[in-house]
């Protein structure tokens, strides 16, 4: 569903690489979970795929299309991106946030309502409860529910997520990541997802890529990188749940 072959991206005419010759595939209704940490070149690949940033060389494919061979807001338009930051429009309504993009792809109004109602109901937010109020009538997590719906509305096959459930509280975190697990499957979405936190990273994704400096390491599932890491650092990320679960464990028994 998306393939990235040979992609570099460079800031200041090749001097230094953001993102150093990476090749990734990614399969139709796989959840791939990208990890580093902070200036690794995760955002930057991220927002490469939908054209937020340009690839410096090499080729990216989305559903068999090059990229760059595609008007990028209809490329946007067609590809789900959920972020930390939210940036819901705040002097719209819930129910104008969430039919933003299927209004652009000028869909009939009634269809637009239904979507509306179906993803709002997904996200469990009930419409006639939740569609008329204000971003600023909402919690941080609800403002992230909504973002989600939003990203989910078009019926994309393809969502991208930056770090999208960083900045809420661990009860609200750990709620919304089982429930988008669970929409993800149903729905057979490819995900590519950034993330920080190698924990959530093991809980979400089908696989993960492990980035350093603009480089991939390692891509494998959850298991082979817990049991198989080929470097040094990859060893070091992967055992820093283990040591977490380890300490808790100690906790628990008055240790």
């Amino acid at each position: 569903m998306i393939e990235l072959r040979n992609v570099q991206k460079s800031y200041d005419g090749g001097a230094t690489l953001a993102v150093a010759d990476t090749s990734v595939v990614v399969e139709r209704g796989e959840f791939l979970g990208l990890i580093g940490a902070s200036g690794c070149g995760k955002t930057t690949t991220l927002k490469m795929i939908n054209r937020l940033e340009e690839p410096s060389s090499g080729e990216i494919l989305v559903n068999g299309r090059n990229v760059r061979e595609q008007n990028p807001e209809l490329l946007r338009r067609n590809i789900g991106y959920v972020f930390q930051g939210i940036g819901l429009f705040p002097h719209r309504s819930v129910a104008e946030n969430v039919a933003a993009v299927p209004r652009l792809l000028q869909w009939e109004p009634d269809k637009i309502q239904a979507r509306c109602e179906q993803c709002m109901e997904l996200v469990g937010l009930p419409f006639a409860e939740f569609g008329q109020r204000s971003p600023s009538q909402l919690s941080g997590g609800q403002q992230q529910r909504v973002g989600v719906a939003r990203a989910l509305a078009a019926k994309p096959e393809v969502v991208l997520m930056d770090e999208p459930f960083g900045a809420l509280d661990p009860i609200t975190r750990s709620e919304l990541q089982e429930e988008f697990k669970s929409i993800q499957r149903s729905m057979d979405l490819t995900v590519v997802m950034v993330t920080h936190d190698m924990t959530e990273a093991l809980l979400l994704a089908d696989r993960i890529a492990v980035m350093r400096e603009g480089v991939v390491l390692q891509i494998g599932t959850p298991y082979e990188l817990l049991h198989n890491p080929q470097h040094d650092y990859v060893r070091e990320i992967v055992a820093m749940p283990r040591q977490r679960a380890k300490r808790l464990e100690e906790l628990m028994r008055g240790e």
